[in-house]
């Protein structure tokens, strides 16, 4: 052990009770670096006078937690995700093998499930978990929120309606106990190899709503539409900034020959994109959440089908009185309001000479 007012921790547990404590969101374990917390969007030191942790250090940190299991996967694979829980709370845990040694993150999940009216979600988006069939989709970067997104709209249907809802995750995250409708949550590579073979299973559950964490390849977002088609409400995420790129890299998937028809499926299924950021507030406490917000309308579905989704900023700019925000005026709203700084608002922005205008910067 060091002699810094701050030596290394012994066992993980210390180091995300910490974290928990002072609302950090993640906690970064890692050779040749101070143990690291991510706060309000912010990568740093937890203490400053802390020691750098040595390869020893971290390979410690990760057999003490680890199952043999999980010990077994992490030396034949060279890394291992899963959802960590202990006394205190639910992880989402990463240990991976790098050149240095191990290095271990946790993502700290808040186990509060928040309503969409404590998350601030607008009207247009709750009108989203009503609909009986079609696709809903929800984006952004990692660490945007999406899984508690995700989970609000969930839950609002869990305690509005009659109905089985199937969840897809890697790992589970926030536990929905069932409330008016039946709930099953599965965690890939827990429970199904691979989020394509756990969406298969699903459409022989007797399915009403069906969460699906990611849809990263061909056979999940395949799935995913077709399910959406046959009387399926589907929700799912993509890593994607707004609504037009998000259609494109739906339709981008697909063989070229295949896209035609995609496009038509795509813009019957779609229900609407609700894009996401998390803002670090002014105030440092905390961050802001920024929205664009897409419903499916005959002129979304028009563009959709004819291979001009790059038109559908204007669609949505001219869309308000639906509930449909751009991300730009979503940012200028939270400026204007005192939430967000100038900087926060440009950096974020897409239309950059636009919002420097605005802002005044």
């Amino acid at each position: 052990m060091s002699d810094s007012p701050h030596p290394l921790l012994e066992h993980v547990d210390l180091y995300l009770n910490v974290g928990k404590e002072h609302d950090a969101s993640d906690i970064h374990l890692s050779v040749n670096s101070p143990p690291m917390w991510r706060r309000y969007g912010v990568l740093q030191p937890i203490w400053d006078d802390a020691p750098m942790l040595s390869p020893q250090d971290t390979e410690k940190l990760a057999m003490g937690f680890l199952t043999p299991a999980q010990k077994h996967h992490l030396s034949d694979i060279g890394d291992v995700d899963f959802a960590y829980q202990n006394s205190f709370g639910r992880f989402r845990a990463s240990v991976v093998r790098q050149r240095l040694g191990i290095d271990l993150c946790f993502r700290i999940i808040s186990t509060n499930l928040r309503s969409m009216d404590e998350l601030g979600l607008p009207h247009a988006v709750k009108l989203l978990t009503q609909y009986q069939n079609g696709l809903v989709l929800v984006t952004g970067a990692v660490g945007s929120g999406k899984s508690t997104t995700l989970a609000a709209l969930v839950n609002e249907i869990n305690e509005s309606r009659h109905d089985h809802i199937i969840t897809l995750e890697d790992p589970v995250e926030y536990i929905i106990p069932s409330r008016s409708c039946h709930v099953t949550q599965r965690e890939v590579h827990t429970h199904t190899k691979s989020f394509g073979a756990a969406l298969r299973g699903a459409l022989r559950e007797d399915p009403d709503v069906i969460m699906v964490g990611e849809m990263r390849d061909l056979e999940t977002i395949s799935l995913a539409i077709t399910a959406s088609e046959t009387g399926h409400l589907v929700l799912g995420t993509l890593h994607t900034a707004n609504a037009a790129r998000t259609l494109d890299r739906v339709l981008d998937v697909f063989p070229t020959d295949q896209r035609d028809q995609i496009r038509i499926m795509v813009s019957e299924s779609l229900r609407g994109i609700v894009s996401q950021q998390l803002v670090p507030r002014a105030d440092g406490r905390g961050r802001a959440l920024a929205l664009e917000v897409m419903v499916n309308t005959p002129a979304v579905a028009n563009l959709i089908r004819e291979a001009r989704t790059f038109m559908l900023p204007g669609v949505i700019q001219t869309g308000k009185r639906l509930g449909m925000k751009l991300m730009d005026d979503s940012l200028i709203e939270l400026f204007e309001a005192g939430i967000i700084t100038a900087e926060e608002a440009l950096a974020r922005s897409e239309q950059k000479t636009t919002m420097r205008g605005v802002v005044g910067l």
